[in-house]
């Protein structure tokens, strides 16, 4: 599991410029929050870091309060997807707020390493972690994920290169997860699944 970033961690991200979440810092904290995935690496000249959205949310978040001393130390601080599946998906106000400052920024992300600025369409940082990135467009769209007691959508790597899968029972809730993959710049094409059924293919669109 990964660790809340220490205090210096969170000064960095504090101090993160509030409209590129550009930071700064040495190279071995900058490398620390990118293996975090909490930053990446520009992948231009000059390389300047900036949040993901994951350092968005815990940016925004703000400082969390000293637990007591009989709690257990927190197991995990970073903002994860819902790929479907989960026992605890369920949809809840706090996990609304934090899909909607991911995906914000994403947004940041986009526009700071796609040419031209573009948003419509994702970024490298999104084809490296396919299954997360188009379950987060799924979740910021609200169409919900598969739970344990639930049905919703689940999303799976595929051998394919640059696509990914899209699983849901019911057709209605599949044409909701086309309709917001194709939103959120991603090509979609239906399938007949081998067992019965339907799926999607979805790949991150380039143009």
């Amino acid at each position: 599991m990964t660790r809340p970033p220490t205090a210096a961690q969170r000064r960095i991200i504090d101090a993160a410029d509030p409209g590129t979440g550009r930071i700064s810092g040495s190279a071995a904290q900058l490398t620390r929050l990118v293996v975090l995935k909490l930053a990446f690496r520009h992948p231009r000249p000059p390389h300047d870091h900036f949040l993901t959205p994951a350092g968005h949310l815990v940016r925004r978040a703000g400082p969390e309060p000293a637990p007591p001393e009989s709690s257990p130390p927190a197991s995990d601080g970073v903002f994860v997807a819902r790929l479907g599946g989960e026992a605890d998906a369920v949809a809840s106000p706090v996990r609304a707020r934090e899909v909607r400052t991911a995906w914000q920024g994403l947004m940041e992300i986009r526009r700071m390493t796609n040419t031209g600025g573009s948003t419509d369409r994702p970024c490298a940082w999104e084809r490296g972690r396919l299954p997360h990135a188009a379950a987060l467009a799924l979740e910021a769209a609200e169409c919900p994920p598969a739970s344990g007691t639930e049905p919703g959508y689940r999303v799976t790597a595929t051998p394919q290169p640059e696509a990914v899968a899209v699983h849901h029972p019911e057709p209605a809730g599949l044409a909701e997860c086309a309709a917001a993959l194709q939103r959120a710049g991603w090509q979609v094409s239906e399938h007949a699944a081998a067992r019965g059924g339907r799926y999607l293919l979805a790949s991150p669109r380039r143009a």
